[in-house]
């Protein structure tokens, strides 16, 4: 039998070392001089409504609501271009999963599918090695919808031809996107032993 098996990228292929408003008050700090709770919350409303309507750029334009509330000089695509740069260098990829995915992909085939912008999130991928193991990857933004919305699913059907699906993630939207769609959902708890994990995701499937 031939399985797909597909896979999240925040918070399952790669995890955050530090706090995203911690990222982000770097940013500001180093960007504009300054940080504080209400340019964060400028940044997650601006960010949020661009993200959840798929506008371009939804980091920029959290940014730009940033420039605008600090009353600053700021270049929202130089602080875009600075909070990627801390994605990259504040995420790590768990212990095991480069193991286990080079075993899964000697039997399975193997995918991304993910929730973000394209682009930023097969940079971040790229940036921590991790673009080999995969044939392809399907972001929300891809097909205009985020999970637990069936297209990114049935995406992943289209890309990859297959008589089982998997989908691996540590959200709601993960995992109740799979099951609507008809992939066997596998959840990682946040604080899931790596090792573990991968090791029993290996004996599953």
């Amino acid at each position: 039998m031939t399985t797909a098996i597909f896979f999240d990228c925040d918070g399952t292929l790669v995890r955050f070392e530090r706090s995203y408003a911690d990222l982000l008050r770097d940013v500001f700090e180093s960007e504009l001089g300054r940080t504080s709770d209400s340019l964060l919350g400028a940044y997650d409303e601006a960010f949020t409504a661009a993200f959840e309507a798929l506008e371009p750029e939804p980091v920029r334009r959290g940014m730009e609501a940033v420039v605008a509330a600090s009353d600053a000089e700021g270049d929202p695509d130089a602080m875009a271009a600075a909070l990627q740069a801390a994605e990259h260098e504040h995420t790590t990829v768990p212990d095991g999963a480069y193991e286990s995915l080079e075993v899964l992909g000697e039997s399975d085939r193997l995918g991304v599918l993910t929730n973000g912008v394209g682009d930023w999130q097969r940079e971040k991928l790229a940036a921590h090695d991790l673009l080999p193991y995969f044939e392809t990857v399907v972001s929300s933004y891809d097909v205009g919808a985020h999970k637990p919305d069936p297209a990114p699913f049935e995406e992943a059907r289209e890309r990859i031809d297959a008589e089982e699906y998997v989908m691996v993630g540590d959200s709601d939207s993960d995992v109740e996107g799979a099951r609507n769609a008809g992939f066997v959902p596998v959840r990682v708890e946040e604080k899931e032993d790596a090792p573990e994990f991968w090791a029993t995701l290996r004996a599953l499937v």
